[in-house]
């Protein structure tokens, strides 16, 4: 189980629903598929929650669902977002009027994890954010915190092997502090690993249009 870097916070966060709040720190087992699914249980593998893309035509999504596939909320990327910022509604919605929070990552290109939470329709300035995320996704090293006093909500570790030497690529853990929504940081969760794959993706992608280049520029000098 892991150790929080800062104080655990005292004071209950429900964000999603007080259903998924439990009064004991326990973890969480995340299994990451190529698909860009994610399966959620309890260390006894009891499914707790799923989440599943659902890409539009005009929008990336994301749906967070139950043990019995009832969407709990829906994740949409901002249009025109320069920060790579994400919408969260309550089940299936789209409206404004179902918004629960909303993200934005703190610089838009970035060499560690760094992303801001703010509740309903708050505007997203510099230091008014009511949970932040911190830390290297990459290497399984990241905290959520409560912005208005730093204390640690949850804290993501790697997966060991049964052989306790390797650990599993395709899986990690999240320790969830006493009276904390779970479903709320499997949420976050979702959103930065769904940065986390975008980000992998793009590199690549600029990488493969580079290498291009260099061998279009090498054909034309040797030629």
């Amino acid at each position: 189980m892991a150790q929080p870097n800062s104080a655990p916070s005292s004071a209950p966060v429900s964000v999603i629903g007080s259903q998924f709040i439990a009064q004991d720190q326990f973890d969480i087992i995340i299994d990451r598929y190529s698909n860009g699914n994610l399966l959620i249980t309890d260390i006894n593998h009891k499914i707790l929650l799923k989440v599943k893309p659902c890409t539009t035509h005009f929008h990336s999504q994301l749906v967070v669902l139950d043990a019995d596939d009832k969407p709990i909320v829906t994740i949409r990327e901002q249009s025109l977002s320069a920060h790579s910022g994400m919408n969260v509604f309550r089940g299936d919605s789209k409206n404004k009027s179902d918004l629960i929070f909303h993200t934005k990552k703190h610089h838009l290109i970035q060499f560690k994890t760094g992303v801001d939470v703010f509740l309903g329709n708050k505007a997203s300035g510099k230091h008014d954010y009511d949970f932040n995320i911190e830390g290297k996704w990459s290497k399984k090293d990241c905290t959520i915190n409560r912005g208005d006093t730093s204390a640690t909500i949850a804290q993501m570790y790697k997966k060991q092997s049964t052989d306790k030497k390797k650990f599993v690529d395709d899986k990690f853990m999240m320790t969830i502090y006493p009276a904390v929504d779970y479903a709320f940081v499997v949420t976050l969760i979702a959103i930065v690993e769904a940065m986390e794959m975008e980000s992998t993706s793009n590199t690549k992608e600029y990488l493969t249009a580079t290498d291009k280049v260099v061998n279009v520029l090498g054909s034309a000098l040797s030629s």
